[in-house]
């Protein structure tokens, strides 16, 4: 951004917030009343609010007049850490730039010898302990800003896994960095299932906006199909579609391609507002990735969602082989980044 850059704005703030940081508070009205949140605020036009009650998770996230998330009917509600029954997850389901599905199960409810799951996991309506909030002070050149928290899915006699995240930025730069490490607290060894979904909606998501990403695919199952076929423009958003009004939607498993780093890279691109929502994270973290694509009326979104897993759920990924195992005070390291830039320079 010029005026960073530039330095002319030096002898001209007196508070750092007039160009950006982190500023924490708590909802006090609606579905979400006692919420603890932080806004952060690059400087550059991104900004994007951090629920810290519910898995440290980024709902709402702009890029100067522009939303990029798409954000469900529930918006921010409170956290319901024991809602992990059946579907109950869809019913605090906030949608959102990220929201982190595990830490055990990611997918629909499943049951087995080893236990009973709920849909995606309990870790998105458990709360954080702030560790630390670090503010950008660039009167000394510190243009970095993070907020760490550590998020535990614990139960007496079963696992004790911890996810401790922290969230980034740089004051002039639009980009957002999740460094991620779950950790086994526990004395067993332990299942550990990571997704993250990542929903984009209207305006950046909208009739024509293009879906990003590279690899070998298929239909989930045969209604996806669909979508989903060869001889379908699944990667062009198209305008809503009563036939995924209510439970409507379609998706698709990717074999993602990596460049020579071994990155991955997903995102959308909208040359009607000019802009575009990068995602780029290791494959070796993350192996499996998930296109959700969801066109109803009121209801228009598409998912990029990559895991340690497809959401196939723990029996099922436990049946394939697929499934990781933590053991005791072992620990997964997980990091993702989001740039956004204009397609045009």
């Amino acid at each position: 951004m010029s005026f960073l850059k530039d330095n002319s704005w030096k002898d001209k703030i007196s508070h750092t917030s007039q160009i950006g940081g982190i500023e924490t508070s708590i909802l006090d009205n609606g579905l979400g009343k006692g919420t603890r949140i932080a806004w952060i605020n690059t400087g550059t036009g991104l900004r994007f609010k951090v629920v810290l009650d519910r898995g440290m998770d980024i709902v709402d996230a702009f890029y100067n007049q522009h939303s990029l998330a798409w954000i469900s009917h529930n918006g921010v509600t409170a956290p319901q850490p024991f809602s992990d029954e059946g579907i109950d997850w869809l019913k605090t389901f906030s949608g959102g730039l990220l929201t982190t599905c595990g830490l055990s199960n990611v997918g629909g409810p499943n049951e087995d010898a080893f236990g009973k799951r709920g849909l995606h996991g309990r870790v998105s309506n458990i709360s954080a302990e702030i560790e630390s909030i670090i503010q950008p002070d660039p009167l000394v050149g510190k243009m970095d800003m993070s907020i760490t928290g550590i998020i535990k899915e614990s139960t007496v006699f079963g696992a004790n896994l911890e996810l401790r995240r922290t969230i980034s930025c740089t004051l002039g730069t639009s980009d957002i960095r999740i460094s991620d490490e779950v950790i086994n607290r526990g004395n067993t060894t332990v299942p550990v299932m990571v997704l993250y979904h990542v929903n984009f909606g209207y305006p950046l998501v909208d009739e024509g906006a293009k879906i990003n990403w590279k690899g070998d695919w298929r239909a989930r199952d045969t209604k996806s199909e669909e979508i989903f076929m060869e001889s379908n423009d699944f990667k062009t958003c198209p305008p809503a579609l009563a036939a995924h009004d209510g439970p409507g939607e379609a998706a698709a498993y990717v074999e993602m391609n990596t460049d020579s780093e071994g990155f991955s890279n997903c995102g959308i691109s909208n040359e009607k507002i000019n802009l575009a929502v990068n995602l780029k994270y290791k494959k070796d973290q993350l192996p499996a990735f998930c296109n959700w694509q969801h066109w109803g009326k009121g209801e228009y979104v598409t998912g990029l969602e990559p895991g340690t897993n497809l959401p196939i759920g723990q029996k099922q990924a436990r049946e394939d082989g697929t499934l990781q195992f933590l053991k005791p005070f072992e620990s997964k390291k997980i990091d993702l980044e989001f740039n956004i830039s204009t397609v045009k320079e």
